[in-house]
């Protein structure tokens, strides 16, 4: 008898450990797979718990005539705009229209897409991933020894393809040409080189980068690349052994305590909840969409693959939420940061032989993200007083990317002019919300 109950609870542990290794096997098999384990569907995101009404203040009027006066100057259909000062939130209010074809007006849970400050976000995920191990900023790209060795990308036709390195990609210093123009916004001709049909995929994109004849030596020559990111996209692919966008929401978004930034969709119908509607320059004409239909659309109505820039220009967020990030890589040690101090001051590196990575512009002071496309004009500034602030607009400019200059000058002018911001932490909301569910 005492034999057979000792049998029983041998099969009995024999049975539970083949389920634990049963539940670790799936569990690796998800995560080779990319499918999100932890359940993070019932946070309610940090621009949800908030609304304009929150930031009504006495203090702040001249400051919303300021940034009012700012939009109609511009023509900017609508805006938000959110600011911290040592990693607390102390502001956020949303601008004109989010749709002006249903009257729908700004708020704060509002999402716009970002353009190039999708380009930060990448960046963090590369060091990321350098931090962790499954990568190097020093690792070859290209070649039989590099991280995307695959045989689809080894078919160089510039014998310095295989020195790229994830740095070069990271500071745009790649080296490559432009001979069909801005790869990212022109598919048909590169579709065309490639002898392929559209829409093109990511490995397609990578492809053309591997096969890109070298308009100067890796390392040497600046040339702001958006190819260079989609190559970078591939990279976090291969690195981690997941899609782009779960590695980004899962390692990066989600420690940062960001639930509302995703990949964009082309077409209207695919817009995320509470996604913005986008207004062109008046001037602008439909272009044939990107998939090659003979459809004429606007360019950001499907003219250009936004959800194929990925990490070049792909992301929608809101700015709250852009903030919650930046708290978490800035050198503030107020929150926690996601990135070591050394992976920080890598990113921010900046003079004459070197760029900053990720960010467009950074010293020992400031550090700024700008962003513009059909539709989308967006900026981050980190200052050196301890603010930092996002704008977003869904309205792109007659002057292009030089509207960031003026929208740095006038919002800038205008927080200089407020005398007291509310005294508390938005961010609060969120943590309190989660704990009282």
């Amino acid at each position: 008898m005492k034999h057979l109950k000792k049998h029983k609870k041998l099969i009995l542990f024999v049975a539970v450990a083949a389920a634990i290794a049963v539940v670790l096997n799936l569990s690796g098999r998800m995560r080779e797979k990319g499918e999100k384990i932890s359940d993070t569907e019932d946070i309610v995101p940090l621009n949800r718990l908030i609304d304009n009404s929150m930031s009504d203040t006495p203090h702040t009027k001249k400051f919303d005539a300021a940034i009012r006066r700012f939009i109609r100057q511009w023509d900017i259909k609508g805006g938000s705009f959110a600011i911290m000062r040592n990693d607390s939130l102390l502001y956020a209010k949303g601008y004109g229209y989010a749709s002006l074809q249903d009257s729908t007006e700004c708020d704060v849970k509002h999402i716009f897409r970002v353009a190039s400050v999708s380009k930060l976000i990448t960046a963090v995920a590369i060091m990321r991933l350098n931090e962790t191990g499954a990568l190097s900023v020093d690792d070859k790209v290209f070649g039989e020894e590099g991280i995307l060795n695959d045989t689809l990308f080894l078919n160089f036709r510039s014998r310095q393809t295989d020195q790229i390195t994830v740095e070069h990609l990271l500071r745009h210093t790649a080296g490559f040409s432009n001979p069909h123009g801005d790869a990212a916004f022109n598919p048909d001709l590169v579709a065309k080189w490639l002898k392929k049909d559209l829409p093109l995929s990511m490995d397609d994109m990578v492809e053309y980068a591997s096969k890109n004849r070298l308009r100067a030596k890796p390392g040497g020559w600046f040339d702001y690349s958006n190819l260079g990111y989609i190559v970078l996209s591939k990279v976090v692919e291969k690195a981690s052994g997941m899609p782009y966008e779960r590695y980004v929401k899962d390692s990066i978004l989600a420690p940062a305590g960001c639930y509302d930034i995703h990949l964009a969709e082309n077409f209207s119908e695919g817009f995320k909840e509470n996604e913005v509607h986008y207004y062109e320059v008046r001037e602008a004409e439909p272009v044939p969409a990107f998939d090659g239909s003979d459809t004429l659309v606007m360019k950001s109505l499907g003219g250009n693959n936004v959800h194929g820039l990925y990490g070049a220009g792909g992301w929608v967020a809101s700015p709250v939420e852009l903030l919650k990030f930046i708290s978490a890589i800035d050198k503030c040690a107020v929150k926690e940061e996601i990135l070591s101090k050394e992976s920080i001051e890598f990113m921010i590196l900046s003079n004459k032989k070197c760029r900053p990575a990720g960010w467009s512009a950074a010293n020992s002071r400031e550090w700024q993200r700008t962003g513009s496309m059909a539709g989308t004009s967006a900026m981050i500034k980190v200052q050196r007083d301890g603010y930092a602030w996002v704008f977003l607009s869904n309205s792109s400019s007659w002057i292009g990317p030089r509207l960031a200059k003026q929208m740095n000058r006038s919002i800038s002018r205008a927080i200089s002019r407020v005398k007291e911001w509310p005294k508390r932490d938005l961010f609060e909301l969120q943590e309190n919300n989660s704990k009282n569910k």
